[in-house]
């Protein structure tokens, strides 16, 4: 049984593409059968995650866990099918994350636009109802402008 005791990121280093969290000694650790075994930094130290899918992308790397003179190697695609792991890795990554919801400012320049056409197509309706005699219509399109 394979649980993780402790992740931690030595730091994490975004891109346009990747959110990298780089690993070092002391910041991840996992239980492996009842013993804690701590991440040496052998062959990958780095967890490579996209920006838009939310996935991790280096799912051959192999990470080293040392317990005394015992070493264990475990590859990503092993890791992410822990759920404490990927709970943990997704927390740490959420800020980085480009959300598909794209917040836009208010867009004064359109906005004056609009209010210009709706003023002009106000007289335009003023100008009908002048034409077409009809007093009622004339009086509440005045109050509106």
């Amino acid at each position: 049984m394979v649980t993780v005791k402790m992740l931690k990121p030595y730091y994490i280093k975004a891109d346009d593409n990747y959110v990298r969290v780089i690993l070092a000694y002391q910041y991840f650790a996992v239980f492996i059968n009842n013993k804690v075994y701590q991440f040496v930094p052998i062959e990958s130290k780095e967890i490579r995650i996209n920006r838009r899918t939310k996935k991790v992308e280096n799912l051959g790397a192999r990470f080293a866990f040392q317990k005394g003179k015992d070493i264990i190697y475990m590859a990503m695609s092993e890791l992410i099918s822990l759920p404490d792991f990927l709970v943990q890795l997704h927390s740490i990554a959420d800020p980085y994350y480009l959300n598909k919801e794209i917040k836009s400012e208010p867009n004064y320049e359109s906005e004056a636009i609009i209010d210009e056409l709706e003023q002009l197509n106000m007289k335009r309706l003023i100008d009908k109802a002048l034409d077409n005699r009809d007093y009622e219509a004339f009086q509440s399109l005045v109050k509106l402008l």
